[in-house]
C-alpha cells in the first residue's frame, strides 16, 4: 500500500472519473487500481466497474492510506431506442439500497447473456467458454471482455477488438442483445442515491449527429448532468465535438481514462485537460 501524503497546494488537481477493476472486467484488483493512479500522480479518482459496487470499500481503504480522493462511482448499462449505452454515476451512496438492488438484477442479466454467448460459440465449435470466463471474472461481473480474453488465449482471434469484430460486436455470431434498464431508469438509481449522472465516451456510440442532440435531450430531461468529453484515445477533433455538445445542452464535463489493464489502455490519468468554458463536472460533487 502507497504511503500517506500531504496534498501540495502548488501541485494541479489530476482527475480520473472513469476506470476499472476485477470487480467488473479490469485486470487490477481496486488496491492496485489506487495505487497505480498513485503512482502516477492522481489526486482524484472514480473507480466505476460495470454495473457493480463491489470494489469501492476495498478501494476506498487504500485512497485513504495514499492521501488520493475517491469518488465512489459505478458505470450502468442502460437502453435507449434498443441501443446499449453506458451512465456513469459519480458520488454515488453504494448503500442505496435502489441502486444495490439494481446492481444484483444487472448481475442476473450478465449471467444470462453470458450462457447465451458461451451457447453461440459451442455452435461455432468453440467449447469451454462459460467456464473459463466465470473462472476468470471471479466474483466480478461478467462482460464481453471476459469472452474476447477467452477467444484470445484460444488463439481464436488475435486481439480484443478482433474478438469483438469477429464474434462478439452486433451482428456477429456470439453477440446477445440483452434487455438492460431503460435509460431513464439508470439516471434515476444514481440520482437519487446521491451522485450525478455523466454519459460515458459519448462519440463511441458512433451516432449520427441528430441521434446525438435526441440521446442528449432524453439524457437531460431524465436529470442528467454530465457528459465525457475527454475519455480514452480520444482525439482533439473528438474533444473539439464532444464539448460543442455538451455546451449546446448545459452538460458538465467529464474526464476519464477507461482504463482496464496495463499497457492496453491509456494509462490512469494520462488525459487531455477539459476545453475552456466547460464546466468541469467535479464542481457539482464538492
Amino acid at each position: 500500500m502507497p504511503e500517506p501524503s500531504s496534498p501540495d497546494p502548488g501541485k494541479p488537481e489530476i482527475y480520473d472519473l472513469h476506470c476499472h477493476s476485477t470487480a467488473s472486467d479490469g485486470s487490477l484488483s481496486p488496491t492496485a487500481v489506487v495505487q497505480r493512479a498513485f503512482e502516477r500522480g492522481v489526486t482524484a479518482l472514480a473507480l466505476t466497474d460495470h454495473d457493480t459496487t463491489a470494489g469501492l470499500a476495498e478501494a476506498r481503504l487504500c485512497a485513504t492510506a495514499a492521501g488520493i480522493k475517491l469518488i465512489p462511482g459505478i458505470e450502468l448499462s442502460a437502453q435507449w431506442q434498443k441501443q446499449c449505452f453506458h451512465i456513469v454515476g459519480l458520488g454515488i451512496d453504494p448503500d442505496y439500497a435502489p441502486l444495490a438492488e439494481a446492481t444484483h438484477l444487472l448481475q442476473g442479466t450478465r449471467m444470462c447473456r453470458a450462457e447465451k454467448i458461451a451457447e453461440k460459440l459451442a455452435q461455432k465449435h468453440i467449447p469451454g467458454a462459460l467456464e473459463a470466463v466465470m473462472k476468470a471474472a471471479g466474483d466480478g461481473m461478467v462482460t464481453r471482455s471476459h469472452f474476447a480474453d477467452f477467444l484470445v488465449a484460444g488463439h481464436h482471434v488475435d486481439s480484443q477488438q478482433d474478438a469483438f469484430d469477429r464474434y462478439l460486436a452486433k451482428g456477429k455470431p456470439a453477440y446477445v442483445a440483452t434487455p438492460w434498464a431503460e435509460l431513464a431508469q439508470a439516471v434515476a438509481w444514481i440520482i437519487e442515491s446521491g451522485g450525478v449522472a455523466v454519459l460515458a465516451h459519448p462519440l463511441r456510440y458512433n451516432l449520427t449527429a441528430n441521434k446525438m442532440k435526441k440521446l442528449l435531450a432524453v439524457f437531460k430531461e431524465a436529470g442528467g448532468q454530465g457528459m465525457e468529453i475527454v475519455t480514452g484515445r480520444i482525439s482533439p477533433d473528438e474533444i473539439r465535438r464532444a464539448a460543442h455538445f455538451a455546451k449546446s445542452f448545459g452538460l458538465s464535463g467529464s474526464m476519464g481514462s477507461d482504463f482496464h489493464s496495463p499497457d492496453q489502455w491509456v494509462e490512469l490519468g494520462r488525459l487531455a485537460a477539459l476545453p475552456t468554458g466547460i464546466q468541469p463536472v467535479w464542481e457539482l460533487l464538492d
